[in-house]
């Protein structure tokens, strides 16, 4: 028998216990992670069908696959959700969005058809309200899929997005194209931003409404 055999140490009974709580807790700690990025692979999902036009089962399913396989690999920060989600303004939003959309088809159109190649283009950064990643990604989603504009940065540190713009022919339409992205903002934050979110909305909108009465009150 070799003289330099070494002995193992049978574990302890606390050394068991400890093991095992580890190994709980990792496990819980997979499953809340896997919770928190199921609204992402879901909506990336989405976003794939409507990329392509196709929300067959094969198609979604495969969406899926494409969407766990992005999330394991490129290992993304988790996306927090708000707590809160108003299916009444959710269902005005997604009334809203579709009217969008075909308002903003056929003036895509309309100038493809009119003027051609003599349409004037921006890009243009537009100040977030939110500073949440959930957010950012919900509006620019929204944003690319409304014909006649498309996210092409996203600065995280200001939550400005840097978007091209089809039509843009002076400040006119610019600060109009601006405010009705605040206004998708707006909506998608009832929809489901957080409470402290839609706090600060709602007094920005009371502050923009009583400016608008001492205007009109001064008018003679």
């Amino acid at each position: 028998m070799s003289p330099h055999r070494h002995h193992v140490r049978p574990a302890r009974p606390s050394e068991l216990l400890t093991g095992a709580r580890g190994a709980r807790a990792r496990a819980r700690r997979r499953r809340a992670r896997f919770l928190i990025e199921l609204p992402l692979t879901l909506w990336m999902v989405l976003v794939w069908g409507a990329l392509w036009r196709d929300f067959s089962l094969g198609n979604l399913l495969f969406g899926f696959i494409l969407s766990l396989a992005v999330v394991a690999t490129f290992k993304l920060p988790p996306v927090e959700l708000s707590g809160r989600f108003n299916v009444w303004h959710a269902v005005l939003f997604a009334l809203r969005f579709m009217w969008q959309v075909v308002k903003a088809s056929i003036h895509v159109m309309g100038v493809a058809i009119v003027r051609g190649p003599r349409v004037r283009n921006a890009v243009m950064g537009i100040r977030m309200r939110s500073h949440e990643d959930l957010m950012a990604t919900a509006l620019g989603h929204v944003l690319t899929l409304i014909p006649g504009s498309f996210v092409v940065e996203v600065d995280r540190t200001t939550s400005t997005l840097y978007l091209h713009v089809l039509d843009i022919n002076g400040d006119e339409d610019a600060e109009g194209f601006r405010q009705e992205i605040r206004d998708i903002e707006a909506a998608l934050i009832r929809v489901m931003g957080s409470r402290e979110e839609l706090a600060a909305l709602r007094a920005e909108e009371a502050s923009a409404a009583e400016a608008t009465a001492q205007g009109t009150e001064k008018q003679p």
